[in-house]
């Protein structure tokens, strides 16, 4: 290094210019390396979730697709298989609420007995969230058929559920279904179609 006497100036030679710039390149370039590397891990563990979803989704799917063809076939023990045992049910039938899925399958034996022949039902505008073990979807859904004493009868209806995956299985742990109102009369609306 030379030494400006004057002003007492160090001055580092070009050689010790050089290996002072070639390292810290190095460096900047291995932070880069590691930026980018930390961003694709980032990217695969995003995709990694983003495809457990979606799994996750088509599980959830397939237990209502299961449940609505047990529904059609008016099958009272593939119906009651998807609720879990301490499920909490808002039908549009009384009462309020329904507590345990024994208590609830007395409903759906009802609802069977009351009509003659196939059962239609229809899914439709389906949305499901699933994350981990828990997961919701709602839907407009159709119940159509002939009930014993000879009406015929098409209702949509709105529906959301409460999943939890117990023992790996996806169990109904809540079901909420209504139908509008109108409130000035007093009347559930069931001539509604989507």
């Amino acid at each position: 290094m030379k030494t400006c006497q004057a002003t007492k100036i160090i001055f580092p030679s070009l050689s010790t210019v050089v290996l002072l710039i070639v390292p810290l390149a190095s460096i900047r370039a291995l932070g880069q390396n590691r930026i980018e590397s930390k961003t694709v891990g980032v990217q695969e563990m995003k995709t990694t979730a983003t495809e457990k979803r979606s799994l996750e989704e088509t599980e959830v799917r397939k237990r209502i697709d299961e449940w609505a063809n047990a529904f059609r076939d008016k099958d009272i023990n593939r119906v009651m298989s998807v609720f879990a045992p301490d499920v909490v049910a808002f039908d549009i039938v009384p009462p309020l609420a329904y507590s345990g899925r024994d208590d609830y399958r007395k409903q759906w034996e009802k609802l069977f007995a009351s009509y003659q022949g196939p059962i239609e039902y229809e899914i439709r505008d389906l949305r499901i969230n699933a994350d981990h073990d828990l997961a919701f979807s709602y839907s407009i859904n159709l119940i159509k058929g002939t009930l014993k004493n000879g009406q015929k009868t098409e209702v949509w209806l709105r529906m959301t559920a409460c999943w939890k995956r117990i023992d790996g299985q996806w169990m109904l742990e809540h079901e909420h279904v209504s139908v509008p109102v109108d409130i000035e009369h007093g009347k559930a609306l069931l001539d509604l179609k989507p």
